[in-house]
């Protein structure tokens, strides 16, 4: 009869340990996997939201007819502020050429943004608009925005984009600066 070394403790804790840290590594893994792909869904969740209930100051982004005249409200001011923002690490520069602009309610206005991309990649993205303060949003129309489609970008490509609107006269009085920002996020590759 034969008797088997007695197996220590000190070697059951290491194996123990080590098919822990394999299944919290399995674990965390799964939890990164799964914040990738939310951080891609994002976008089109966001959406989704503003669309169904009206918030979070997204833009009226269909074109106004031309048949719809407005009148231009020469008796007040509006300041309107430009703002751009890009995701990290997406080797895009984006910028309005000028920061604010003073304009008439009713009154057809364009501003120019600037983009350069500034990697050696080709980037396809498109850029997504709020505004503040959010009750403004109804009141703020694109005629002609680079913000209607996605745009791709070659390397070291640069392009001005504008942006064409009307601030409609019905606005409330009380708001003298609305701020029309951009975020240009990239576009979720199809799986080929």
């Amino acid at each position: 009869m034969e008797i088997s070394a007695p197996v220590t403790a000190t070697a059951l804790s290491l194996e123990e340990r080590q098919r822990s840290n394999l299944l919290l590594a399995k674990k965390l893994s799964l939890v990164a996997l799964f914040f990738a792909g939310f951080g891609f869904a994002m976008v089109p969740l966001y959406d989704v939201i503003c669309r169904i209930t009206g918030l979070n100051g997204k833009t009226n982004s269909v074109p106004m007819v031309a048949d719809k005249n407005t009148q231009v409200d020469d008796t007040r001011w509006v300041n309107v502020e430009f703002l751009s923002h890009t995701m990290p690490g997406v080797g895009l520069q984006f910028k309005a050429e000028q920061f604010t602009m003073r304009i008439h309610p009713g009154a057809i206005s364009q501003v120019n943004y600037t983009i350069t991309n500034t990697s050696n990649q080709v980037f396809v993205g498109q850029a997504i608009p709020s505004i503040t303060p959010a009750v403004a949003a109804e009141h703020f129309e694109k005629l002609e925005c680079f913000c209607f489609t996605q745009q791709t970008f070659q390397p070291g490509e640069s392009r001005v984009m504008p942006v064409v609107f009307v601030v409609n006269p019905k606005m409330d009085r009380d708001l003298g600066t609305v701020t029309l920002s951009y975020t240009f996020f990239e576009a979720v590759k199809a799986k080929s």
